[in-house]
Order: structure tokens, then C-alpha cells, then sequence
């Protein structure tokens, strides 16, 4: 294309950029202008599209049923692989609706890239299945090619963070046997002579990778779908959803309306893409997600650059994928282009591309590649893509209409994790819950109260997007839409140097700076779209230097707040709980079926519990407590006829585990009231040695072991205010719980800080209860505690009523587990090394790779590295003697290192402390 050649170093200079290695994209800006055109060619580089010459035709291309079990709206990558996988798995009698041609949306402009590695293991099985589909099954299945191509990847690393952060990936993917190789600049240089390695510390290659095709993929996918029963119906646009309550006010999907039929159904999979808000409108859902321009350039042909791998350059935010005999570039910004007003029309179409934002990809391709500067651009596609809060697509059932569930969001990801995805949610629509943990995508992790807040689906999806590329520390918090759900003790403890967390929109105590106020601030956009950034942000400076895969430089504060807990007292501000009461003429019923634990004690008594899925996995863990029936002391208690519960629940899975229950009383038929009070109480913990003297100066109560027990509660006042008080602990020490009405927060904490004064009282964040809780051997939920993991497995027998014969939900699959013996366990694995872990290390025993580390966290009081990990026998099952006589090994960023494995924590095994019991 003559006139254009040499135009990326043209664009690059007129930008007047410079290259910068290793600078964070966040923080790279220019002024640009241009005196001369680039292409206007706008054209995806597929040999093939599904687009019609003339536009679409004038009605569907079929006859639509006058019913389906279920119809997928929506014919881009995950409607295409949803409905193959509900065929697959016997559910043929379903629709596939599409507004225009497959692929019309979003899917057809695609880059169709597939990295197997990712810092999830989760997103490691999801990724391996959509290949496995593409490259193999689709082809048996049809004998039609996908238009797969296996050229590998290559992540380029230009400081050593990122070079460790690849050999994480490559330690995770011997687990799965995923071949990866860290190279170095050298060996880069021979796999991809056109490559500058002058500035690199290295590469993580992946020969497996590789790149798909979106029209030959759904194609594929729904002629082998067609082939099992189901109806692919393009051409028909969506115009309403049919809601209707049943007979005890839930709210159920009914049908679907189009302007050429209805089709009758209880189920609608929105994989709409975009345009999936408007959908979810049509049913009153909320779905946050929000439209941005993505885009990417076709260069013209590059000599040498044939069956090259793909590139992802993270420090220079762009990536390269091979294109035949040519390159596409494309990239994240830190200003990306909102879109809207998403149009209906839009179909197979693309925007003019953004030079003035494009440019920022530019400078590091080129800097990559040199040979680049000299290359004409052939076309560019600059596409709409929908992207959400955290960068992770939205799935599963929607909160606010039973049968209504969701498959969009997927970030530019849809072709990579449609696979994987697509089998996830049809097990989701039949079983009623997915075969893996997708926790991490589910609706139900994004609580009510934000999933309608545009400000918050703005701020978030921003950061996401231009944060995309940077490297996944374990402990980085978002900027984003910060200080949305505050408790009563926020601001004192602000002032005391409180470091926040942010979990389910509540801002929670991480850690106490010795520094004085670290307030979060407004989000700045990172000075993007001409704002102004925010200074003097120190915030935003402490979290800097959590940016490690060493120990942070205030490791040593954090042994200070654990360490004060085992030997003193500390306080924790653990207020973001969800707070939920749960009663009615069928609560001792539903309680009995919820929850493993049998918690229809004597009123008074608090016990820890799970709850599980069909399968035997584990939903949640938490608190039960049985109050006296009486007249409603709220927030402490609620009006009572009969048997009432109070459930205390991790406040960052506290939306999820609401609609776990109400979606089973639902099933069940239970007649029952769930009542949140969340935002109503605080809650201070008050543990340590010496809680029982601090707690003794305020609570107007006995607190002796004959007068409060362990694992019991009641109403008390605390300096003249009622609470309700719980003798619990979350670290392993003695303590009490105190669940304060929201206007007695500050008065009762007050009162406790004076009392503890003498005693050395502090604050602690849960950056000490990670640790100190992993020391003792507790589990935390969605950590080393998942829904694909049971009781058994976890270690938590001790929880489910087995020896009883209360039924209860999941309670056949443990009895048929603990009949066969188990595959896997989880294990507490030390090591000597003062090294910090953080979870995803391969486990070996006997040098064979049997698992992975959840969990980890240094454990103060016993001065070692703790890690837990779920280990699985290759030959049988994985018992007491199977983890006795291995010889274990953990393998940290290609590193290995000697582990002691235990079978029970190796801190107060006795369970002494939290008795009060201190030899």
C-alpha cells in the first residue's frame, strides 16, 4: 500500500515519543499531533468472515420453536461454545439467537490469541479446554479445521519482577504439563532473530500457544451443536425477555420475544457481548460491564517474520501476533475510548482508530521489533470490547431473576476463554452449579449495591483496562472507586495510620502505618483524558512497595500486630462481615439442610459451620449462632416466635453466600425470612493472651471459661451500650467477638483502647489475621477453601454432622467420598528458608509433581514460611501414610526448596489458647 509505508516511525516521531524501558504505562504520556493522513483502511486480517455482502437478510434463518429449555442470545464466541456444550452434554432441545450473522458483535475483529499460562490455576484448566476444543475435539467431531495455528508465545520480561513473575507461570504449568522454557536474551534472540534484546532480562516461551480463527471457530461450533439437536437461528434480533413471579414472589424468566416469535423457556444465557446491558434492562438485571474501543494495526509484510511466535511485551503494554507473513500490534492505554451509546446497528463494523490514543502502543512494538519502523500499516481494526470492575468476565445466574444467567464481559478474552467458559456455564444451566471454582467470575462476587453504580463500573473497568499488563502482585489494591461502604471506625483509624483494603466495596483495615495518615483519595484516572493527578498520595506510595515478590519493607510491622496478638491483645476492626438473620416457620428445617454443622444447639451457642453445593463442595464457612426467641432488639436481634439464627460471614463473599441461601430455600421450599443487617453493626475482635482482662473493664458479664465458654455468646452491655459478644477466634487466641449497633460503635471501641491501654493494646489489620490465622490452620474461603474443594478434603470433617442422620445439603457426595477415600488433601507444608510464598508453587513428592500451594503467609510466632496446598495420590488415594512417608518439595520461580509436611497445624496443636489455656 504505498503512502503508508514506514508509517509506525512516522507516527512514533510525529508523537514525539521516547522509549523508556521498564516505565509502567500508567505513568507514559504525550502530546500528539500529526500533519499528514495514515490509512483509512479499516478490515480484520481473516482470510474468511461471516459477514453478508448487501447486509443482513430480512428475517431469521429459520423457524423459531415455540420453545426451548434454554436460549443463548447472542452469536459470538461464548453463545457459539455455550451451546455446543449444552448440546454436548445432552440439553439439545436449545436456541441459539443471533441479532445479525455470527461473530457480527465483537468476536469477528478479535486477535484470537491463546496463552495457556496465566496466574490462576482456575484460568489454566478454563484456557487448556478451549484449546483442547479448538485444536482437537471441533476436528474429530466435524472434520472441519478451526483455523487453529500452533506458533507458540513468547512473554518478553525487561526487569527481573517480571521475570519472576513468568517463572510463577512456569512453576504452575508443570502442575498441569504445560512445556514452558525461560530463555535467555540469547536464546530469545536465536528463536526470533528479528527481536532487540539489548534491554531484556529474559522470556518466558510457551511452544503450545497460538492463535485462532473466530469465523472458522464458530462455525465449527455450531455445526457441531446443530449435529447434536440444537437450533442456531441467526438474523433474529431479541426484543424482550418475559419475567413473571411464581406463586411464592420469585422472580423466573418465562420466554424470550423477538418481532418474528416467542420462544417459551425458563432459561436465557445473555452472551450478548457489549450490548449485554441492554439485554439484562429487557429483564430488570443489572450487568456491569461497559463498552471501550480496543484496536490493533495490520502491518504489511515483514521479511523473516514467518512462523514466529506471538509477543505479549507487558512492560510496554502491547502485544504482537503473528499475521501470516505479517504482524498485528495492539495494546493496552491508560486512555482508553469510552463507547457510550452503544448502537443496535452495529454489526461486522469498526470505528476510525484513535492515533492520538493508539500511539502509545507504538513506541514499544517498534523497540521490540525494528524492523517495524520501516513497515507499512496495511489496515487498522479498532473494535468495541466490553470490559468489567476486575477485568474478569461475568457468569453464572443472575441475582435478581431465576434462569436468567449471564456469559459476557470477557475483556478481549472471549476466543481464549470462551472454551473453557462455554463447558463452565452449560454445567452451571443443567447442574445448577459449575464443575470448577468460578468464584472469580461469578456475578454474585460484586455486591447489589454496586453492580448498578456507573461511577464504579467507569472508575474500576478504567483502571482494569490500562492495568491490564502489569505484574500481578499478591497484595495490590485497586485506586478505583474507593471508599464506597465505610464502617463507623473508619475515620479513627485513619488517623491512627490505617493502610485499607478493599473487599466488596468495604474499606477494611489491612495494616497501621507507623506513619501517619494514608487516606485513599478520589481516583485520578493516572492523570489520563487531560486530569489532573493526584500529589502527596500516600496511599498510593505504601502500596508502591507492596509491588515485591520479596518481603515488604514493612514486614516488620506486620510481626509487630501478630505478635503483640499472641503474647498481648490486639483489636481487629472486622466490621465488613455480613451480618444475616435467618428465621420464619421452616428456619430449624432450612438450617439443618444448609448447614454441615449441626447448629440447633441450645440458644446461646455458636458454631462454626460450612455450606455445600450438590457436589459436596464447599460454598462457604462461618458462623452460626441460635438466639432466644423474643421480641426484636435490633440490629441484635429480630422479632421471634420460634428458632432464629444469626449467620456472621466474610464480608468479601458476603453477596455470594446470600444468594447461595436464598437460592436454596427458594428449591427447597422453605418458608423462611433472611434479613440482612450488615451495614447496621460494627464489629470489633479483641484477642490475645490478655483479652479476658481488658474485655472484663468494659462488658458487664463474667468472663470466666465456666461463665462464657468458647464458642458462645450472648447480649451484654459494653460501657452502657448493648452488644452482642462472642467468645471466638479467627488467629488461635482467647477473644471475643463484640457485634456493636452502628451508633454504639464508636463509644464501645473507645472504651476498650482506654481499658487496653495499660495492657498495650493495638490495632491490627488483616494482614496479621492472614497470617496468624494460617499459623493456627484455619481456612479462609476462596483461598485454601473453594467450591470444587469438600470438607473432607479440607480437613473440616469435624464440621459436618455425619455421625447424626440430619440430612443436609451435599452430605451423599461426602458419604460416598469418605466411603472411596480421597484423591487429594490439603497439606501444611514449612519451609526453612526465610522466603516469602505466595501461592501457586508446585508441590512434588518424591520429585513428581502432585498439586499446588493455595495459600501461603509467614508465620511469626513459629518464624517459618507457611504454605498449604491440596495434594492428589496419581495411584489412589491420598491418605494420612501417603503424606507421611513422601518426601516433599515446593517449587518457587523455577527455584526448589525442602518441605516439612503436616498433617496438623504446627502451632498449639492441642487447641490450648483459645481455651485460655497458656502453659
Amino acid at each position: 500500500m504505498p503512502g503508508v509505508m514506514g508509517f509506525l516511525g512516522c507516527v512514533a516521531r510525529r508523537a514525539g515519543l521516547r522509549w523508556s524501558p521498564g516505565v509502567s504505562p500508567l505513568v507514559r504520556t504525550s502530546a500528539r499531533c500529526y500533519s499528514s493522513e495514515p490509512t483509512k483502511e479499516k478490515n480484520v486480517p481473516y482470510e474468511k468472515t461471516l459477514k453478508q455482502q448487501g447486509g443482513a437478510s430480512a428475517g431469521p434463518t429459520k423457524p423459531l420453536p415455540r420453545s426451548a429449555d434454554a436460549v443463548v442470545i447472542g452469536g459470538g464466541s461464548l453463545g457459539c461454545q455455550t451451546i455446543y456444550h449444552l448440546a454436548k452434554m445432552g440439553m439439545t432441545n436449545v436456541v441459539l439467537l443471533e441479532r445479525d450473522r455470527l461473530t457480527a458483535g465483537t468476536t469477528w475483529h478479535t486477535a484470537g490469541l491463546l496463552w495457556q499460562l496465566r496466574p490462576s490455576d482456575v484460568e489454566v484448566e478454563l484456557l487448556a479446554h478451549t484449546r483442547n476444543v479448538i485444536s482437537k475435539d471441533l476436528e474429530e467431531e466435524t472434520g472441519l479445521h478451526t483455523g487453529w495455528i500452533q506458533n507458540g508465545g513468547l512473554f518478553i520480561a525487561s526487569n527481573k519482577q517480571r521475570l519472576d513473575e513468568y517463572k510463577r507461570l512456569m512453576s504452575l504449568g508443570k502442575v498441569y504439563g504445560i512445556e514452558s522454557y525461560v530463555l535467555s536474551p540469547a536464546e530469545t534472540k536465536d528463536l526470533y532473530p528479528l527481536m532487540n534484546v539489548d534491554d531484556l532480562y529474559g522470556t518466558l516461551y510457551v511452544p503450545k500457544d497460538g492463535t485462532m480463527d473466530p469465523a472458522g471457530t464458530c462455525t465449527t461450533l455450531t455445526r457441531a451443536a446443530s449435529a447434536r439437536g440444537a437450533t442456531v437461528i441467526e438474523n433474529c434480533p431479541v426484543t424482550g425477555i418475559t419475567v413473571r413471579e411464581d406463586e411464592t414472589g420469585v422472580r423466573r424468566v418465562r420466554a424470550v420475544e423477538t418481532e418474528h416469535g416467542t420462544i417459551e423457556t425458563a432459561c436465557v444465557v445473555n452472551c450478548a457481548g457489549v450490548w449485554a446491558t441492554k439485554l439484562g434492562d429487557m429483564a430488570g438485571v443489572k450487568v456491569p460491564l461497559i463498552a471501550m474501543h480496543h484496536a490493533y494495526v495490520v502491518t504489511e509484510r515483514i521479511e523473516g517474520i514467518q512462523n514466529m511466535p506471538n509477543v505479549r511485551d507487558h512492560d510496554a503494554s502491547v502485544y504482537l501476533r503473528l499475521q501470516g507473513d505479517a504482524l498485528s500490534v495492539g495494546g493496552y492505554e491508560q486512555n482508553p475510548i469510552f463507547w457510550d451509546k452503544v448502537s443496535d446497528k452495529f454489526a461486522f463494523s469498526l470505528f476510525d482508530l484513535d492515533w492520538d490514543v493508539f500511539s502509545a502502543n507504538i513506541e514499544g512494538a517498534m523497540n521490540r521489533v525494528p524492523a517495524l519502523e520501516q513497515t507499512g500499516i496495511k489496515s487498522t481494526v479498532c473494535g468495541p470490547e466490553s470490559f468489567t470492575a476486575d477485568h474478569k468476565p461475568l457468569m453464572g445466574e443472575a441475582p435478581e431473576v431465576r434462569g436468567f444467567f449471564l456469559g459476557c464481559g470477557f475483556n478481549s478474552a472471549g476466543m481464549m476463554l470462551g472454551g473453557g467458559c462455554g463447558r463452565e456455564l452449560a454445567h452451571w444451566i443443567i447442574h445448577g452449579r459449575p464443575e470448577k471454582d468460578m468464584y472469580g467470575y461469578d456475578i454474585r462476587r460484586f455486591h447489589n449495591s454496586l453492580t448498578g453504580n456507573n461511577q464504579w463500573i467507569r472508575e474500576r473497568s478504567h483502571e482494569s483496562y490500562a492495568k491490564n499488563y502489569s505484574v500481578v502482585f499478591p497484595f495490590d489494591e485497586p485506586l478505583a472507586s474507593r471508599n464506597m461502604r465505610k464502617d463507623p471506625f473508619h475515620q479513627v483509624l485513619t488517623e491512627q495510620g490505617c493502610v485499607y483494603q478493599e473487599r466488596h466495596g468495604w474499606e477494611r483495615p489491612g495494616w497501621f502505618s507507623k506513619d501517619g495518615p494514608a487516606p485513599v483519595l478520589s481516583y485520578d484516572y493516572y492523570g489520563a483524558y487531560d486530569g489532573p493527578k493526584n500529589t502527596d498520595d500516600k496511599y498510593r506510595a505504601l502500596l508502591g512497595k507492596e509491588y515485591t515478590f520479596d518481603f515488604p519493607s514493612h514486614h516488620h510491622v506486620l510481626k509487630d500486630e501478630c505478635m503483640t496478638c499472641r503474647q498481648g491483645v490486639a483489636v481487629f476492626n472486622m466490621s465488613y462481615f455480613g451480618k444475616f438473620y435467618l428465621s420464619g416457620p421452616d428456619a430449624k428445617q432450612a438450617a439443618d439442610w444448609l448447614f454441615t454443622a449441626d447448629v440447633n444447639k441450645k440458644p446461646g451457642s455458636t458454631v462454626y459451620t460450612c455450606m455445600l453445593n450438590k457436589s459436596g463442595g464447599t460454598e462457604a464457612d462461618m458462623t452460626v449462632s441460635r438466639l432466644e426467641a423474643g421480641a426484636a432488639n435490633l440490629p441484635l436481634a429480630p422479632e421471634s416466635n420460634g428458632d432464629t439464627y444469626y449467620l456472621a460471614i466474610g464480608g468479601g463473599v458476603a453477596e455470594h453466600n446470600w444468594n447461595h441461601i436464598r437460592t436454596v430455600l427458594q428449591d427447597q421450599g422453605f418458608t423462611c425470612t433472611l434479613v440482612d443487617h450488615s451495614e447496621d453493626m460494627g464489629m470489633l475482635s479483641i484477642q490475645g493472651p490478655k483479652s479476658r482482662e481488658v474485655l472484663q473493664e468494659v462488658l458487664d458479664t463474667d468472663l470466666s471459661n465456666q461463665a462464657f465458654p468458647f464458642s458462645t455468646h450472648k447480649v451484654v452491655n459494653a460501657a452502657g451500650h448493648q452488644v452482642r459478644a462472642m467468645r471466638l477466634s479467627f488467629v488461635g487466641e482467647l477473644g471475643w467477638e463484640l457485634h456493636i449497633p452502628r451508633d454504639s460503635c464508636l463509644p464501645v471501641y473507645d472504651a476498650v483502647m482506654a481499658a487496653g491501654a495499660k495492657h498495650g493494646i493495638i490495632n491490627s489489620g488483616y494482614r496479621a489475621i492472614d497470617s496468624l490465622s494460617i499459623e493456627k490452620g484455619y481456612r479462609h474461603w476462596h483461598a485454601d477453601l473453594r467450591p470444587d474443594d469438600t470438607p473432607l478434603e479440607a480437613g473440616l470433617a469435624f464440621t459436618c454432622k455425619m455421625k447424626s442422620s440430619i440430612p443436609f445439603l451435599g452430605r451423599d457426595r461426602l458419604e460416598l467420598q469418605k466411603k472411596e477415600g480421597l484423591k487429594r488433601r490439603i497439606v501444611c507444608f514449612t519451609i526453612d528458608e526465610k522466603i516469602p510464598l505466595f501461592g501457586l508453587e508446585a508441590v512434588y513428592r518424591n520429585g513428581v509433581p502432585v498439586g499446588h500451594i493455595r495459600r501461603s503467609d509467614y508465620g511469626f510466632f513459629v518464624d517459618k514460611t507457611i504454605a498449604y496446598g491440596y495434594i492428589r495420590n496419581p495411584d489412589g488415594v491420598a491418605n494420612p501414610d501417603f503424606v507421611r512417608s513422601g518426601d516433599f518439595t515446593l517449587e518457587r520461580m523455577g527455584v526448589t526448596y525442602q518441605a516439612k509436611a503436616h498433617l496438623k497445624s504446627p502451632f498449639d496443636p492441642e487447641n490450648k489458647r483459645v481455651k485460655g489455656i497458656y502453659d
